[in-house]
């Protein structure tokens, strides 16, 4: 008999084993920055040139894709005429590619006559460091949005910003795909956004770091709630971390970037870049720190109380926060840190706090999709206290190799096992 439990197999009459990566970080070891983690099972297809060809996308189903040097890609997605509709798409350029500063990500959303719904980009900054980026497009109901309302076909458009901008490769991008709904509300709300929130920046929290190893991916994202954690990251290394925050609190959060043990000077221009996402993988705000080999720090520009009337605003960041659920936040370190500063790993702290209690949301009519997406549940947030993801690679790495007997593991790895399948249950 064999349990399997994200990267960790218990097997009856053996002792349990970890996996050469995860053993490595048990054993405090070096390890190489990976590439990017696509969710497990996420089907391969290919972006059409044309409309006609248009693969459809299925919410709650994760994609895996690629994006030529030039042109764009299309997909299409059915609708109703009720619900909302978010389709994250994540960019990973290829290992040892390069990038100019403008070049990045373009994701736009049209219906079946060529109507504009949405448009968002994202780039990589100043650094110029290549790491996975995503952009969003959405399809929304309402008063105050009369265009693309209606039932039917409508097209999600990927391209690159700058594809022949000066020091970009022309190599293809693979990309990850993940679209969700939410469904319409009960009673008709408020159709601005809150005027009046605390917009001051808060202490950052203090106390003692713990550490708290972050994934590889937005569907291995470690979570973690309030506190101090501390993570080791190398060059062009890029960690994912997800937040639990409930309808009406307020998330903040400083990263800061501990000095560096090699002697090395020089000066990196936004050395460590930290971008928070949200539930549906929308990009809502970002910081970056610069490293001349002291620490340095850098916080999250002050943001609204959870609300869902916040998709009113004007701004985009204010209108990112618009439903509970698991917020995203992805630590870069440039690749060029390692000019100056040698391969590391550096620190990294991250001081997370969420105030306001939690209140009750809007009564939706339905489900999201996937279910429980733009919720907030008590296994989300015993998972994040415990720091177990779900079944990925971050999962399960606390379980030392050596030393622990059949009957042990077995036990441990059954307790974990039920985190994770409340989790998937959840989710």
């Amino acid at each position: 008999m064999v349990v399997r439990l994200g990267v960790v197999a218990v097997v009856l009459g053996t002792t349990a084993a970890v996996v050469p990566g995860q053993a490595a970080l048990a054993a405090g070891t070096a390890v190489s920055p990976g590439p990017y983690a696509f969710a497990d099972g996420a089907r391969s297809i290919e972006g059409a040139r044309s409309t006609a060809d248009a693969v459809p996308l299925t919410p709650g189903t994760a994609y895996k894709s690629s994006l030529p040097s030039s042109g764009k890609v299309i997909y299409s997605l059915q609708l109703d005429a009720t619900s909302n509709a978010y389709v994250s798409v994540t960019a990973v350029p290829s290992p040892g590619s390069t990038v100019s500063v403008i070049d990045g990500l373009r994701v736009s959303v049209q219906d079946n006559d060529g109507t504009p719904c949405s448009s968002d980009t994202a780039n990589f900054g100043a650094a110029r460091s290549p790491h996975p980026i995503a952009a969003w497009g959405r399809r929304e109901i309402s008063p105050t949005k009369p265009l693309c309302r209606e039932a039917g076909t409508y097209y999600v458009s990927v391209e690159r910003v700058d594809p022949k901008g000066e020091g970009s490769s022309p190599d293809a991008w693979d990309l990850e795909l993940f679209a969700t709904t939410e469904p319409r509300t009960a009673k008709t709300g408020p159709t601005s956004a809150p005027e009046v929130w605390n917009s001051a920046s808060p202490q950052p929290l203090q106390g003692k770091a713990e550490r708290r190893p972050g994934g590889a991916g937005f569907a291995g994202a470690t979570p973690m709630d309030q506190g101090v954690w501390r993570d080791d990251i190398r060059p062009g290394q890029t960690l994912f971390y997800e937040v639990p925050v409930d309808w009406g609190q307020q998330l903040q959060v400083t990263a800061e970037l501990a000095s560096s043990a090699s002697g090395g000077t020089g000066y990196t221009t936004d050395a460590l870049d930290l971008d928070l996402y949200n539930p549906a993988r929308g990009r809502v705000a970002d910081v970056g720190v610069g490293y001349n080999g002291d620490q340095k720090s850098g916080s999250l520009p002050p943001l609204p109380p959870v609300d869902h009337a916040n998709r009113h605003s004007a701004i985009g960041q204010v209108g990112a926060m618009r439903f509970a659920g698991s917020y995203y936040l992805v630590a870069h370190l440039s690749e060029s840190v390692a000019d100056s500063f040698g391969d590391g790993p550096f620190d990294v702290i991250l001081r997370v706090r969420v105030s306001g209690a939690a209140q009750g949301g809007p009564e939706y009519v339905g489900e999201s999709q996937p279910k429980g997406v733009f919720e907030v549940s008590d296994q989300d947030r015993e998972a994040a206290a415990e720091g177990v993801a779900g079944g990925d690679d971050t999962a399960m790495r606390v379980v030392a190799v050596g030393g622990i007997g059949t009957g042990s593991a077995l036990l441990v790895g059954l307790g974990m096992w039920t985190v994770l399948a409340r989790r998937r249950s959840a989710a």
